[in-house]
């Protein structure tokens, strides 16, 4: 792949990410538990079988309306532990700032991880800190790694999800993406729109101990957001993924804006909602479990897993068919 030059869309999860992904990255670092590309890699020592993730963050602005880079980069890497169904433990913080950054906003941003890893149950264990010249790094990035603990008999992955399967969206989309972006951009709009941010480990942990092999598949839409993730998942399952688009539950204000600004939601990153595959007889019970829980009041199934070739589609409310595709460039960039 040696020629050419990184650019921004290869950082938004969608078809330039999975392409240097394909190109670069796994032929070089391949590997049986790389090679699943799942949130988090599960790995087995001593008997006990491990959750293991690492994520950066690089958003703008650091602060946001119901976030800041903090929080995010806390409920991100838990997010991700929980969506192989790990219990989350530990996590280490590195941060990367620049010259010139007040301590204040360090300090508010570390508070922000401290009331985060409580919220979630987990300990920051181990960091680093680095400082880069002024001019060469934005204020303040994160990498975070995490550590988690899946359950004994706990197995999900796309070698469990069967045709028939329900497909359940744990709340609205979109409302990350766009708060981050209306706090960033001059675009002139009034809103009350707050991310999403959360941990959403509480709530996986209800559905899993309350419905024991109801979850098949799990992940969250962050990057690229629900079809991105939506397509991914059915391209590791081998089957088609099939979306209604009068399910898919969106608030007013993100459709309303969506409108305006000309963004389809379905690509817009979430940062405290989950996609799942769950087991048609058990679907309607995990929604209720959901919808019992703070960070899952507004849970939906909305489709289905059909046999099929690893696509997926979204079936409109005309009552068309139209395939969900990933994106070459990113609607927004740095939103995470």
């Amino acid at each position: 792949m040696g020629k050419g030059q990184v650019l921004l869309a290869h950082g938004d999860g969608g078809l330039l990410t999975r392409q240097l992904l394909g190109d670069l990255f796994l032929p070089l670092l391949d590997n049986p538990v790389l090679r699943r590309l799942e949130d988090a890699a599960v790995l087995t020592a001593d008997g006990c079988r491990l959750a293991f993730t690492t994520d950066s963050f690089v958003v703008s602005p650091l602060f946001f309306p119901g976030g800041d880079i903090g929080r995010l980069a806390v409920c991100g890497t838990v997010n991700d532990l929980a969506m192989v169904g790990a219990r989350p433990l530990f996590l280490s913080a590195g941060f990367i700032l620049e010259e010139g950054l007040e301590l204040e906003v360090l300090e508010r941003v570390v508070h922000s991880m401290r009331q985060a890893a409580q919220e979630a149950g987990v300990h920051v264990v181990a960091g680093d800190t680095k400082v880069v010249e002024r001019g060469r790094g934005d204020g303040l990035f994160i990498n975070t790694a995490g550590l988690g603990l899946v359950p004994p008999g706990l197995y999900m992955g796309p070698e469990a999800v069967r045709p028939g399967d329900r497909l359940l969206l744990s709340g609205a989309v979109g409302e990350h993406e766009l708060a981050v972006v209306l706090s960033r951009e001059s675009l002139g709009v009034e809103t009350r729109l707050r991310s999403d941010c959360a941990p959403l480990n509480g709530l996986v942990a209800q559905i899993t101990q309350s419905c024991p092999g109801a979850l098949h598949l799990l992940r969250d839409p962050t990057r690229g957001g629900v079809a991105t993730v939506a397509r991914e998942m059915a391209a590791a399952c081998g089957l088609d993924f099939y979306l209604e688009e009068e399910r898919i539950p969106l608030a007013e204000q993100t459709r309303a804006l969506c409108d305006l600004l000309g963004l389809d939601p379905l690509y817009l990153a979430n940062e405290g909602k989950f996609l799942a595959v769950v087991e048609a007889g058990q679907a309607e019970r995990v929604v209720q479990l959901c919808r019992s829980h703070p960070l899952g009041a507004g849970a939906c199934l909305v489709g289905e897993v059909r046999p099929g070739r690893g696509r997926a589609y979204l079936v409109t409310t005309l009552g068309g068919t139209r395939p969900l595709e990933l994106l070459a460039g990113a609607q927004f960039p740095r939103i995470c």
